[in-house]
Parts: structure tokens; sequence; C-alpha cells
């Protein structure tokens, strides 16, 4: 059954460093690279690297991907392994973004060029550059626009992917909202703890006002299934000189790409921020007393032997009016791409104009094509035009929750659809109906009711919070969820001579 005709999506946008490196994404023969840098291509030229399933991924596929994660390390002054090490783990990489593509197919989650095209509107709008000024900025990278636009549709697929199979299984309650909410509705932003004071000061930082926050980078060391007891003692032994080597002041991020199976190996192992009681238990113990910098011992868990390392340490901290930005830079000469900024929370009314609507979605399968769907809907549109009830028509032909109601999707505020409905919506005055509009769900017919205006502040206040709980939470959903799409495929990794394919 389904709901209204939208879902919160957080596109993961694509982070193109315009001096050449790519975030992520499939290996594209159509990336270009120095002349010195093509003599790994010369010794793989063919061949088979992995197959996942019933797809292969080539010698020649991995041999390019390893050479963007190549420049993307050197770029993020991250130790780059030795070759057999680095190709071993841009192919697992490179594996999990198969599984990931074959997920998506599988349930018929796809990315359209229209989606991919706002998707690139609004990274060239965050940096402040047209469309064209974005594509010569990438081409001057060294990567061709086309490469750049299927990395970027495929980071769009993944995000839509975790939020369909991984974050709408995420229970956020309203306690957890309310006790956010109770810390002063923190972010993410790590000030340091305060420190005692000293003859004549500089004035003190801001008191904390939210939960203690870690940035944790792990090295994980996996132990297969039903491993032997032999097999765990050498996992163990491994780990254990790997923290020898650390100790002795190895670089922890460098040892992370070369030896670590987790998946940010090749982000130097960081898992990112989150609160301290979002951590697991054996991390949270783990790191408790220890300080930025500093390493822990080997802990074990279900999946295998952790080292951990915390990067930063301090407590989040509300925005203030009265605190002073920090000083700008003076603008690069070619600026990269920026993230998106985290939302400030708010202090104060939003006034936002909502739209009283109704529908009426026709799905399209194997039996109704897009064709058929929507000739369907512009003949009850006729028919509405006619005389006839939106309501009563929504009653006996939407195939949406809300048909019984007459399709009656009550007040809806901006960003509660998908922009191809909202966009429609927003173009209709009250009482007249849309074209036919196709939306990831089907074929839609509008009908707006009225319009109003309503003060926002608490439900925006609230909405903030569930999406700052959802992020920190989906990482390791995510990754319970990547593993279990490994136990069930077959993974036969020609790269790794003495483990056996997996099923």
């Amino acid at each position: 059954m389904m709901s209204r005709p939208y879902y919160p999506v957080r596109v993961a946008l694509v982070l193109w460093a315009l001096s050449g490196l790519v975030a992520g994404g499939t290996a594209l023969a159509a990336t270009k690279a120095p002349p010195q840098q093509q003599a790994p291509s010369q010794q793989f030229v063919d061949g088979i690297a992995a197959v996942v399933n019933k797809q292969v991924i080539t010698l020649r596929q991995l041999t390019v991907k390893a050479e963007q994660i190549r420049r993307q390390m050197a770029l993020q002054n991250v130790p780059v392994p030795d070759e057999a090490t680095l190709r071993r783990q841009v192919l697992q990489q490179m594996i999990n973004d198969e599984l990931q593509r074959q997920e998506a197919q599988r349930i018929g989650l796809r990315v359209t060029d229209e989606q991919l095209d706002r998707a690139v509107q609004s990274i060239a709008g965050r940096n402040h550059l047209t469309a064209d000024q974005l594509r010569n900025e990438i081409q001057r990278g060294g990567l061709s626009w086309e490469a750049y636009r299927e990395e970027l549709r495929q980071q769009i697929r993944d995000d839509m992917l975790r939020q369909r199979l991984v974050a709408d299984h995420i229970n956020i309650s309203d306690s957890d909202i309310d006790a956010f909410l109770s810390t002063g509705g923190a972010t993410d932003q790590v000030v340091p703890p305060p420190q005692p004071p000293a003859p004549e000061p500089p004035p003190p930082p801001p008191a904390p006002t939210g939960p203690e926050l870690l940035e944790i980078a792990q090295i994980l060391i996996e132990v297969p299934e039903r491993a032997s007891s032999a097999e765990v003692e050498a996992k163990r032994r491994e780990a254990e000189a790997i923290l020898n080597k650390l100790r002795k002041g190895a670089d922890f991020a460098g040892a992370a790409a070369a030896s670590s199976d987790g998946p940010q190996a090749l982000d130097g192992g960081s898992m990112g921020v989150r609160p301290l009681a979002d951590w697991p238990d054996l991390f949270a113990q783990a790191v408790r007393n220890l300080g930025p910098g500093q390493i822990s011992g080997i802990l074990q868990s279900g999946r295998g032997f952790h080292i951990l390392k915390v990067l930063r340490r301090g407590y989040a901290q509300a925005p203030s009016a009265a605190r002073r930005p920090p000083p700008a830079r003076a603008p690069a000469a070619a600026p990269p791409p920026q993230p998106a900024q985290r939302q400030q929370p708010v202090s104060g009314p939003v006034m936002v104009t909502q739209t009283h609507a109704r529908h009426i979605l026709i799905k399209t399968t194997k039996v109704t094509s897009d064709d058929k769907a929507r000739t369907l809907l512009e003949q009850l549109r006729t028919r509405i035009e006619h005389g006839e009830s939106f309501a009563e028509l929504a009653k006996r032909y939407s195939e949406d929750a809300t048909a019984p109601q007459g399709g009656d999707l009550g007040w809806l505020s901006p960003g509660d659809t998908v922009p191809a409905f909202e966009e429609a919506m927003d173009a209709l005055g009250d009482g007249q109906v849309s074209q036919p509009v196709k939306s990831p769900f089907g074929w839609h017919l509008i009908q707006v009711e009225e319009r109003r205006s309503k003060n926002m502040e608490n439900e925006v206040r609230r909405m903030q919070a569930r999406r700052e709980l959802m992020q920190r939470r989906i990482g390791p959903a995510y990754e319970e969820w990547l593993d279990q799409l490994r136990a069930q495929a077959y993974i036969d990794n020609r790269l790794v001579d003495d483990t056996p394919a997996e099923r």
C-alpha cells in the first residue's frame, strides 16, 4: 500500500575537486589520465578482475578506477598503498558498487535524465556557477563531462537505494526527537571542551549545549563467517601486527587504506562524527578515555577485529546569534564545488504556503505502460472538464492508498512531495487540474483545492531534528545492509587467489 506520493531523498551529490578527484562511482573508460600514468593499463589490457553474480568487472575497469582513487588520495594527503594493495581495496569498493547497482535494477530504481539535470543545476548553483561553467571546470580537471554525469547518476541512485531499503526501516520516535530538541537541537559542529581560565585569557569558547561528539576512524580486519579457530587466530595476529606498526608511528589513514576491510578504507577509515551515545557500545567503551589522535587496542566483534582512532572530540554546539562567524577567506580563482551547508536550527516564525491537493495515481507495470497510464489520465481529465467529480474518479481509478478519500492528500508543505509532483502542483491555481505528471511512483492527475499560509516553526524544528538523527543512524544501518547483500551474492574475486567465491 502506498501513502503520499513523496519520499525524503537526501541527494548525496558528488563533490568534484577541480584538480581532478572523483568520489565514488563506477570505473569509466572515458576518464582521462596523463600519459605517464597509463602504464598499469598496458599490463592489464584484458581479463576478469571479479564476477559479481553474473556481472563481470574487468581488469581494464579496475585499472581506470584505481588511477582515479590514487589521484584522490594524493590530493587528500592520504598515503597511497602499493599497487597490489590499492587494486585489491579498489576492487572491493567496485564490488560493493556493483551489488548496489544490481539491487537498484532488481527493484526498478533508476535515475532519470531530468533528475540528473536538476542535480547538476543544484551543484552549480551552490558553487555560484552556471551549468556550463561547472562543465568547463570539470573538464579542466581531467574528467570528461559524460564520466562526471555517470558518477553523479550513481551517487544519486545509491542514495535513493539507501533511502528506500535502509533509511525507511530506521525508526525515529517522537521521544527521540523530543530528547534531541531538549539538548538545544545541537548540530554536529565540534567545539573544544571549555578550558580552565588563565591570566587575562581570550574570550572562552561557548559552553557546550549538546552531547559529546566524536569523529572516529577504524581499521577492520574482517573474519569470514564460519571461520575456523586457526583462521580467527590468523586474523587476530594480522590486527596485532597493524597495531604494532601504528604504535611505532605508522600513519593510520595509510594503514586503513592498505589493510582495512571496512567500506571507509580508502577514506582513511573515517566513519564520520556522531554523539558518543550513538556509537556502538563496543566502540563507545573503547574510546571513552581516548583523546584526539589516540588509538584503541584491538576490539573483537561479530565482523572481525577493529582498531579505532579518535580523530576529533568535543561538544555539540548550537549556533548562536551572538557568535561572530570566522573571517571570510579570499575567494579562489576556481573554487571547487562545495557541499550544501548544514541547516541552522530555526529560531522564530517560519511562514509557509501550504497546498490542499488531491491526486489520481496510475502505476506503471509490465501490463500498464507509460503510454497507457498517461492516456487513461488524459481521458479522466477530459471527463473532469465535462463536469465529473475529481474525488469520485479518484475513488474508482486511483491506485494510491488515498483513493478511498477521493485522492485527498491533505495539506502539503514545500518539500513534502517529489520535485516533479510539486512543480506541477505549484503551477496550478485553486480548482485547476494538471496534465498527466510522471513521478517515480507512476503517473498523476493533480487538483489543487486551496492554499493557506501557516507558521511552521515547530514542525520545521522537528523535521530538522529528525533529519539530523537519521544522518547519525543511517551509516551503521547501511553497513549492516551491505554486509547482508554481500552474504547473499555470488562473488568471485580473482585478485584474491586463496579466497573461495562467496555465496
